[in-house]
């Protein structure tokens, strides 16, 4: 592959993150220069080290794997992104890929499985994990055009959803805008947005709300 690729690795689990990363120092063709363990850092470890590659697990405090993924194709689209997570839901995979992932590859993967997916990935190629391939397929021979019918959950935005998780993660509005960089008045209102769309009214149910949607693992 030439010259070593740079790669940050994005994994909240901190055993999880020294394993990946052991395991892909030991290979020549790889210089691992960063490790996150929320999204919001991830985004800031792109910005500082401006990798090839990053491994981005789709379920971390702060800020979701899907927004981080928008984030970091916004900003810098040379950066290559490889999903690396537990989900194996249709709706997790094309939202993935929606959002500008070019790689999509799970945690009971082979420590060979994922080095080839993250060559595949350098070298402009898009990978998804044999195991999920086949469901993504069957998806699409079945005529869906959508992953679901139309609900409430869909016709939140993502910044709300940014919003809700960080809600559920137990931070309070002036913590949520200083994360997001936006005013505590604009948090406010993505909140009172949050419960006119969803019918809930106070944060306890808008925590188990996020809790129900995988925002927030406990």
């Amino acid at each position: 592959m030439g010259k070593k690729k740079k790669i940050v690795i994005a994994e909240d689990h901190t055993i999880l993150r020294e394993g990946l990363r052991a395991l892909l120092s030991a290979n020549d063709d790889f210089d691992i220069v960063g490790e996150a363990a929320d999204g919001i850092t991830a985004i800031r470890c792109v910005e500082q080290y401006r990798p090839d590659l990053i491994i981005l697990d789709l379920s971390m405090p702060k800020m979701t794997g899907i927004s981080a993924i928008k984030e970091i194709k916004s900003r810098f689209s040379e950066t290559k992104i490889l999903a690396l997570t537990i989900h194996k839901s249709e709706e997790y995979i094309l939202e993935a890929f929606k959002s500008g992932a070019n790689g999509y590859c799970l945690k009971g993967s082979t420590h060979k499985e994922l080095v080839t997916a993250i060559k595949n990935v350098l070298s402009g190629k898009i990978y998804l994990s044999p195991e999920i391939s086949e469901t993504v397929l069957q998806g699409y021979l079945e005529g869906k055009k959508t992953l679901k019918s139309a609900s409430t959950w869909d016709s939140t935005t993502q910044r709300e959803r940014d919003v809700l998780k960080l809600i559920g993660e137990g931070y309070k509005n002036k913590e949520i805008a200083d994360y997001l960089c936006i005013s505590v008045k604009t948090v406010e209102k993505h909140r009172s947005n949050l419960m006119k769309k969803l019918g809930l009214h106070n944060a306890s149910a808008l925590t188990a709300y996020a809790i129900e949607k995988g925002l927030v693992i406990r």
